[in-house]
């Protein structure tokens, strides 16, 4: 049987981050070409960690720095290994390629790390996301590791782009794989509230990510006023797990601004709503609750950077606006009018119809993971910069790995 070993970041968490919902797509496309799976973490098991064990995947917690790692490897002897960001194949990957050198070796992005990072950095020191310093201590990092795999996911259409034009990196080490949305038909769509039955703006996000932070804040302080002030019956509702003190102190009913916490049920909530409104203002990837509020027939609201790599060459599913006024001014517009609202509405089923649909990637991927397979060796020669990282890197890891272990003696 065809083993895979993915070495996963944290456990999944599908109700709460859309890393988790991708890694459980990920997981069907492998069970389906009928895969065992292993999935092992150095983190530990929430409770709102999927169950693994239902879909007879065995679980494994591993250790950094660890020689114990060898042993577990040399063991199950896995035909494939499926790094969860990069920062796992920094830690894990020299270890695989010495231990089991024939096992191919794939890299999930989720999104580009450094790219984000970057867009933070220009955010906090006043600058357009567009000057974004690239080429950071990250980028590095986060390049190096995907030379050294045999092939890298990319979620996004603006990623791929971005690695292959502006980094040069050659195309044939990496692989564009979006969300994949399997729940969605038209059938499903009738029942969906209608405009009149729905009210408010909606937010859900996981509420430890940086991104999402700033983008609550961004709403509270300089976009929600106006708003409720021309919609004095609407509220914001935020929904998301793990919200800090700063955030959980926002709560204001007398402004209509709630944090409500984790939503048991994100498409219950999400088709009460009128609006999705997403004014983020640094982030990578692609945006799960943006994807969510199409699936739902929700209309969006959001930013440039919110919306990147959603829509290709179709109408966005609501408004993209950068600034404060232009927010707040297609907020009040997109909410009131019913014509426009159920175009946008339209948009949405059309942009997964045509681009996030499962079956328009599933064949196609199975089939670029067994030509990978059978010509595994040729791929590595051909791909001679990533022996270059490989080597080098494996070295600087190894080593430095090997010392933290023997200082934890």
């Amino acid at each position: 049987m065809k083993k895979l070993l993915i070495i996963g970041h944290t456990y999944p968490e599908p109700t709460t981050t859309a890393a988790g919902t991708r890694m459980m797509q990920l997981i069907s496309l492998f069970l389906e070409q009928d895969f065992s799976i292993t999935f092992a973490s150095t983190a530990t098991v929430s409770e709102r960690s999927e169950e693994l064990s239902k879909l007879n995947i065995t679980t494994r917690s591993i250790v950094l720095n660890d020689s114990s790692f060898d042993d577990f490897i040399q063991e199950l002897n896995p035909s494939m290994v499926l790094f969860d960001r990069y920062i796992t194949e920094e830690q894990f990957g020299w270890r695989v390629a010495e231990t089991c050198p024939n096992a191919m070796r794939i890299l999930d992005t989720e999104d580009l790390h450094f790219l984000r990072k970057a867009r933070e950095e220009a955010i906090k020191k006043g600058l357009p996301v567009e000057e974004a310093d690239l080429f950071s201590e990250t980028a590095k990092r986060e390049i190096a590791s995907i030379y050294r795999s045999d092939c890298s996911l990319i979620i996004s259409e603006f990623e791929m782009e971005l690695l292959i034009k502006t980094f040069k990196v050659e195309e044939s080490i990496l692989y564009y794989l979006p969300f994949l949305i399997t729940d969605f038909s038209e059938d499903r769509a009738k029942n969906f509230k209608s405009f009149e039955e729905r009210s408010d703006f909606i937010s859900i996000r996981n509420l430890l990510h940086a991104p999402n932070i700033d983008s609550v804040l961004y709403l509270k302080n300089e976009i929600w006023p106006s708003i409720r002030k021309q919609l004095p019956q609407a509220r914001m509702r935020i929904y998301g797990a793990y919200a800090p003190q700063q955030i959980r102190e926002l709560q204001d009913k007398k402004t209509g601004f709630l944090i409500e916490g984790w939503a048991d049920d994100v498409t219950s909530v999400m088709n009460s709503a009128r609006i999705c409104l997403a004014p983020l203002r640094f982030g990578a990837g692609l945006k799960g609750k943006l994807v969510d509020a199409m699936v739902c027939g929700t209309p969006s609201i959001t930013t440039s950077i919110g919306a990147e790599g959603l829509y290709g060459k179709h109408s966005f599913s609501g408004t993209i606006a950068d600034d404060v006024q232009g927010i707040v001014d297609a907020s009040i517009k997109l909410y009131s009018n019913k014509t426009t609202w159920l175009q946008a509405q339209l948009n949405g089923f059309e942009i997964i119809d045509k681009r996030f649909r499962r079956e328009l990637f599933s064949e196609a991927f199975a089939e670029k993971i067994l030509q990978l397979q059978e010509k595994l060796m040729q791929h590595r020669q051909d791909n001679f910069i990533g022996q270059i990282f490989q080597h080098h890197s494996l070295k600087s890891t190894k080593y430095l790995s090997k010392w933290i272990e023997a200082k934890n003696l």
